[in-house]
């Protein structure tokens, strides 16, 4: 992937070294109605906590008093993690950029999320949460946040490596903002109290990797190179449901599914990717994931 390394964005908050204040429950998310029992088991089956490492969407929960502050400066970084960090201004940037020209585009207001970079625990409007939990996006403070160690696995563990792979995770995420900006999160909270939450749950990512889809659909004459798209299908096809499940030597029930088969992740990717249109995103209208 073709990027500008020494890029800052206004969008990123370094809040690395920051001590996490701890009030409230850790929380994850997938909009509020992430189930968690089932990660919970297959992360105990591979010796880690998987639930963020498949895109959480953000919870609700009482407010653990929004970003924490104080603690000095940001400890210094190593090459890898600063190569990381100047990654994620540029990329964070260029799926903000794309998302706006299309709200624009379409008529609408496109208000910016911003981006936490943390250690270990943060503070946020959803809570106290561990890094353990993966990158997540946080509604009612409009962030989302990623410990730069979660790279580190997605290429180890999971076996996804690549900066584009990178860049599907932050897409992913950000696509939960556009769900927030559109009303979808708070409908989807609102018929989770009535309905089947997985199934309410499995919609929302998978409209969200739609969403990274279309930023990824911009990229292909500025940013692709040989690989790249391989490289977000992989990361894709290795967090999905079912193969998490397999992963842990569990039987594959798609009845305990909250983001989708790895199938249906890639499906959708490449639908957003071929499209570059949100209308062809509507997951919660499609009769066949």
């Amino acid at each position: 992937m073709k990027w500008e390394r020494g890029h800052v964005s206004q969008d990123v908050e370094d809040r690395r070294g920051t001590p996490a204040r701890g009030g409230g429950a850790l929380k994850i998310g997938g909009g509020g109605i992430l189930v968690v029992a089932l990660l919970a088991i297959v992360g105990q089956a591979l010796g880690i906590d998987l639930s963020g490492l498949v895109g959480s969407g953000g919870g609700g929960g009482a407010p653990a008093g929004g970003p924490a502050g104080g603690g000095g400066p940001p400890p210094p970084m190593s090459a890898e993690d600063k190569e990381l960090y100047d990654f994620i201004n540029f990329t964070i940037d260029d799926i903000q950029d794309t998302f706006q020209a299309q709200f624009q585009k379409e008529g609408q207001s496109y208000r910016r999320a911003r981006l936490v970079v943390f250690t270990d625990a943060v503070d946020s409007g959803c809570g106290t949460t561990s890094s353990a939990v993966g990158p997540f996006y946080c509604p009612p403070d409009e962030r989302a946040y990623i410990d730069l160690s979660f790279y580190r696995e997605l290429k180890s563990r999971f076996g996804a490596p690549g900066d584009f792979a990178q860049a599907y995770v932050l897409a992913h995420e950000i696509g939960h903002h556009l769900q927030k900006l559109l009303g979808i999160d708070e409908r989807v909270r609102s018929q989770a109290r009535r309905d089947n939450q997985n199934a309410l749950s499995v919609r929302q990512e998978l409209q969200a990797d739609c969403f990274a889809g279309v930023w990824a659909h911009s990229t292909q004459h500025r940013l692709l190179e040989a690989g790249d798209v391989d490289e977000a299908l992989g990361a894709a096809t290795a967090i999905g449901d079912d193969r998490l499940q397999q992963k842990a030597g569990m039987d594959v029930n798609p009845e305990t599914w909250t983001h989708g088969s790895s199938q249906q992740r890639v499906r959708w990717f490449k639908r957003g990717m071929e499209s570059g249109q949100f209308a062809t995103c509507d997951t919660f209208s499609a009769a066949d994931l």
